[in-house]
């Protein structure tokens, strides 16, 4: 099979990212190596709650003053106290944000369980290079093009009386076709009008 443009593969991989359909994915704003916790804990090195407030909402802004001032506060005492606050201050910054996201709150997750995808984009602005995650998603959506593409030609009958081969053949074809018709949709919807809309609240879980 002829290798598809990585220009064409990208932007339909990345419209369907944008549209939600890694909504299976596992949020990573909740873990404590994540992003969040992550400024959490240089504005508690540094006293400037404002390195957190992005993450919030403007009317959420006052609870998590407030258990910042009051983290800052305990965590003079050194030892425990110290851990205990830094702990209170992440655990209510993770829920109000993820409660401004319509997502709910179960808990800080462990490090290390950030999905490879969502690190690879963290870094990419981090250290302001892209292309590792555009050949990282490109890649993932042609491998999927091409596992239900080769599924459905090799389910292909032989025999044009053969139901239970041709029923096989279907349940393929089907795949095939709703994956390229969900990119396509994904991509030309995605490249809309209002894709790009500034300040749009969004209601992806990070």
């Amino acid at each position: 099979m002829k290798k598809l443009s990585l220009s064409r593969l990208l932007a339909a991989a990345l419209a369907v990212g944008a549209l939600g359909w890694s909504s299976g994915a596992q949020a990573h704003c909740d873990s404590l190596d994540g992003p969040v916790v992550g400024q959490a804990r240089t504005a508690l090195e540094t006293g400037n709650v404002k390195l957190v407030l992005g993450w919030v909402q403007q009317a959420d802004e006052p609870e998590v003053r407030t258990a910042f001032e009051q983290a800052v506060a305990v965590r003079r005492t050194g030892g425990a106290a110290r851990e205990l606050a830094d702990r209170s201050f992440f655990e209510t910054l993770v829920r109000v944000h993820r409660s401004g996201e319509g997502a709910p709150y179960t808990g800080l997750k462990p490090a290390g369980h950030i999905e490879p995808a969502v690190a690879a984009a963290d870094q990419s602005l981090q250290n302001g290079q892209l292309k590792p995650v555009a050949q990282m998603i490109a890649q993932q959506t042609e491998r999927g093009l091409h596992e239900r593409f080769d599924a459905a030609v090799r389910s292909k009958p032989r025999d044009p009386g053969d139901v239970d081969a041709a029923r096989a053949h279907v349940g393929k074809y089907v795949q095939y076709v709703h994956y390229v018709e969900g990119l396509y949709q994904a991509a030309e919807t995605a490249h809309g009008p209002d894709a790009a809309a500034p300040d749009k609240p969004s209601a992806h879980q990070h």
